[in-house]
């Protein structure tokens, strides 16, 4: 790595010197321009290394390692005014704690995998237990390369956890941890120089972990790469540039701390598009032997970096050569364990366009010894890939030492891919057109076992077929009568959508529809889901089913099917939209309302709800923003939150507390307060010969609703058509029956108010609701 960046650095006219501290075998012979500095990169070293570049007058310093990063070298050398390329310490946190950068992806909207953060090992491992994928474990801090353990088995991961976090495998590294989702795909790794605004990227590289040919054998830090790598398609790199790069550079800067330097990048290409796997504040091996032999001749690396580090990075050009290239690693024996130190190394003529990079090399009298695992990379460049790699083999067989061992597959993936490419270009496929069915069929295996777990007499919850089939007669019923319900969640998706939670919305789906159905006195029995979006994101979708079977769960009904519609051009990268349709059974005896048995004097009873529920979600936004706020500002009414996190929470859902009620004749008839508020959904029940006097001082109007009102400075009349104001449901109940009703939903956990009363009414009061005493709101 910092042999290449010295013998790029040197090629500039305007480069008279370039030292390198403390350097290696290779800087150390390579003459002209380029000379090693005794003086080491620790934090204990940096007066030394200031000193140094003060007294050469260097004009320009580009720190390698990330550890220095870290520990604030640029910011030493920036305090006495030498030009750096390098971010700042707080900047080279996004390296430096894995659960930081994380968190800065998060609120950034940058996509990566599902995770968490712990410093607590109990509260670590119950995530692993409860989690409904496999994971990857992290040491937060930085490990040498080392922090990252991928378990095959939930048995494996909480060993793995325990290694880590009671062992102390990696020291203080691991005192907190980053849990995620494991990603399946192809890696690919950009390399992106910035200047704090401007991002320019070099081409980007694949690499090769493991140890051995077919990759096997342990993980190492790479033997290999080649770039460009050919599926990285201008399409994928310009939507990586987009949604990851330019909002990262961005994202830094308007949190306080601008990243000057080289921000190195993986991501990881799953069906969902690509996702982040970690940031690197610097460059790394071996993408950057590998990208470094491709910059055109015309372009000089010194003066992009001088640009970069004094904030114009936008004037000067960095360009390629129309080519590949290709690295191989040569390893010693024993790597990535334990290896030997000090065998000789010979080199031979090096073919044309090839260059022998040094890493674990060291000088030894007149010779070159190895003094490292990864000992030399070694660069070939061609028109081609396959040319390149011939290349670089060619290279390899010119240099030899005792126990080196190297890959002789490298780039194997790509040239398959290339192959591949080619015998599709003879025709287009409906994945051209932007639909992924393998997606699809991805998104069909994992939501199977959660669909499962709804399964209920008159179903199996098996899915996969062309129709979902229920038993009705499984049930039990003698004289049924169907309810069927349909419905969205509204606006309430773009929150969803901002904040990248999609599990309680999956919730608000079902308790929309089985809500709507238990007022009828029906008892819901199956629910099947429509999802449209223009992109199907497998992993945001199996969060939204898993809502959606959790919503089931809580209500007894079963999941036997749906639709997934990716719809390229109609919906936006990123967007979806849901649909609901339940059908409940009833006894015809006990349909709901008993419209000929509701009268004057008869009580009504609410059901606290849980929040805003799934309407009204326009105003709320528009409130929101009228505030100064936006969905990741805390929350003004629930401490701990963001205000995104706290409108998410999803739909009471009423169906197994009300059952019973229904059956034991003690309700008769109840209303869903949903859009319209009270004014508008209680009529619904009543017959004309009453109206409905709502008390809202019954109730305490619940904090969410409070500043709602107050930073919208919204008429109460307004909140109550509006919003449930903290009532999900009301039911109307005979007087002698209130008491017994209010005990049975409170040993069922409900808390429940009595809100008001029936009258008789003629004239335009007939079969209204009015809400008094709204004043205290």
């Amino acid at each position: 790595l910092h042999h290449a960046l010295a013998w790029a650095l040197a090629k500039s006219a305007k480069v008279a010197k370039v030292f390198v501290a403390p350097g290696n075998g290779g800087t150390a012979a390579a003459g002209g321009k380029i000379e090693n500095v005794a003086i080491g990169h620790g934090k204990g070293d940096f007066a030394a290394l200031v000193g140094f570049a003060q007294t050469q007058n260097v004009g320009l310093v580009v720190p390698g390692p990330e550890q220095p990063l870290v520990d604030g070298i640029a910011d030493e050398f920036r305090k006495v005014g030498i030009p750096t390329f390098g971010p700042s310490a707080k900047a080279a946190r996004v390296e430096g704690s894995k659960a930081f950068s994380k968190d800065f992806m998060k609120k950034h909207g940058i996509a990566t995998a599902a995770y968490g953060n712990f410093t607590n090992y109990e509260q670590a491992r119950a995530f692993i237990e409860s989690a409904s994928f496999d994971v990857v474990i992290k040491a937060s801090g930085l490990a040498a390369g080392k922090g990252v353990l991928i378990p095959k088995t939930k048995s494996e991961a909480l060993d793995a956890l325990k290694s880590v976090m009671v062992d102390r495998e990696f020291g203080s590294a691991g005192d907190e941890v980053v849990i995620e989702e494991l990603l399946v795909g192809q890696e690919i790794s950009v390399l992106t120089l910035s200047d704090g605004y401007t991002v320019t990227s070099f081409p980007a590289a694949q690499d090769h972990k493991r140890a051995y040919d077919n990759d096997e054998g342990p993980n190492t830090g790479g033997m290999g790469a080649y770039a460009p790598a050919p599926v990285a398609t201008p399409e994928l790199l310009k939507t990586i540039h987009e949604t990851v790069l330019q909002p990262s550079i961005d994202g830094m800067r308007r949190d306080g701390f601008p990243f000057v330097g080289c921000l190195f990048t993986g991501f990881m290409l799953t069906a969902d598009g690509p996702k982040v796997l970690e940031y690197n504040c610097r460059f790394g091996d071996p993408e950057t032997e590998v990208v470094l032999p491709l910059l055109d001749d015309s372009c000089d690396l010194a003066e992009v970096f001088l640009a970069a580090a004094e904030g114009r990075l936008d004037a000067v050009p960095l360009c390629f050569k129309n080519g590949y290239a290709a690295t191989v690693v040569m390893a010693s024996e024993g790597y990535p364990g334990s290896y030997p130190k000090g065998r000789t190394i010979t080199f031979e003529q090096a073919p044309e366009n090839t260059q022998v990079f040094h890493a674990g090399t060291k000088g030894d009298g007149g010779a070159v010894v190895t003094s490292g695992g990864r000992v030399l990379t070694v660069t070939g460049v061609s028109d081609s890939l396959q040319g390149a790699l011939d290349r670089a083999y060619s290279c390899v067989n010119t240099v030899k030492f005792e126990g080196g061992f190297y890959r002789s597959d490298i780039g194997f993936r790509a040239i398959e891919y290339l192959h591949k490419a080619a015998e599709r270009k003879q025709g287009l496929s409906y994945a051209d057109a932007g639909v992924d069915i393998d997606a699809g069929n991805r998104l069909v295996d994992l939501i199977k076992p959660i669909v499962k777990a709804t399964r209920r007499s008159g179903t199996d919850s098996d899915i996969g077929g062309f129709g979902g089939v229920f038993d009705l007669k499984a049930t039990g019923y003698k004289d049924p009568v169907l309810v069927s319900a349909t419905d969205g969640v509204g606006t309430k998706l773009k929150i969803a959508h901002e904040m990248e939670i999609h599990d309680t919305v999956g919730i608000d789906l079902v308790a929309m529809q089985v809500n709507d159905i238990i007022v009828q006195g029906a008892e819901p029995l199956f629910f099947l889901d429509y999802y449209a979006c223009g992109h199907l994101d497998v992993e945001a979708t199996r969060d939204f089913v898993k809502g959606v079977a959790d919503g089931c769960l809580q209500s007894g009904c079963a999941l036997i099917g749906g639709e997934t519609a990716e719809m390229p051009g109609l919906y936006a990268k990123g967007d979806y939209d849901v649909a609901g349709f339940a059908v409940g059974a009833v006894e015809r005896s006990e349909i709901l309302p008993r419209v000929d048995e509701i009268q004057a004097g008869d009580v009504l009873v609410g059901l606290a709800s849980s929040g805003i529920h799934s309407n009204g979600f326009s105003l709320v936004r528009k409130v929101v923003a009228h505030a100064g706020l936006d969905f990741h500002s805390p929350c003004p009414w629930a401490a701990g939150k963001s205000v995104g996190e706290a409108l998410l929470t999803p739909t009471r859902i009423y169906v197994k507390p009300l059952l019973p009620l229904v059956h034991g004749r003690l309700v008769k008839g109840m209303a869903h307060i949903t859009g319209g508020g009270f004014t508008d959904n209680v009529p619904r029940v009543l017959p004309k010969s009453v109206c409905a006097e709502i008390d809202a001082s019954a109730w305490e109007l619940p904090a969410v609703f409070k500043w709602i009102k107050q930073a919208g400075s919204i008429a109460a009349d307004e909140m109550a058509r509006t919003f449930n104001c903290g009532i999900g449901m009301v039911m109307v109940v005979a007087k002698a029956d209130v008491d017994t009703v209010l005990k049975a939903l409170a040993a069922s956990g409900e808390q429940a108010y009595v809100v008001g009363q029936l009258k008789a009414a003629s004239g335009a009061e007939q079969g209204t609701a009015t809400v008094s005493n709204t004043s205290d709101w």
